[in-house]
């Protein structure tokens, strides 16, 4: 004799699901920030280089041409991401210290977090 779905699975019956793919609601994406590095006169261009490598992972040649921009326009764009990571790396790049290759230097170069446009 056939059984029913319900003695086939013990009873339980399961609904079909309802809610279609193209239906679901999609996570809600982290609006961006940048984190801008500001231009001083008391870093050489070897700190920028040394300090982009040591927290940002950049190579020998993006950090110089970082650091060229921060020296010409004042500031750059280091990174953009979402708010709490582009908080961290202002955060380290404040921490990082003096340029001991400059004997007035008396601390880190200054970041900043902001809003990314678009």
């Amino acid at each position: 004799m056939a059984k029913t779905k319900e003695e086939a699975t013990g009873g339980t019956v399961v609904a079909p699901s309802k809610a279609s793919p193209s239906k679901k609601r999609k996570p809600a994406l982290m609006p961006p920030f940048n984190v801008i590095l500001l231009n001083d006169d008391d870093h050489t261009y070897e700190y920028v280089i040394e300090m982009l490598k040591v927290l940002f992972a950049y190579s020998d040649e993006k950090g110089y041409q970082l650091a060229k921009e921060v020296d010409s326009q004042g500031r750059v764009i280091l990174l953009t991401t979402h708010r709490e990571l582009a908080e961290l790396k202002r955060d380290q790049i404040h921490a990082y210290g003096a340029d001991q290759r400059v004997a007035t230097c008396k601390g880190s170069m200054s970041a900043m977090v902001e809003p990314a446009e678009g």
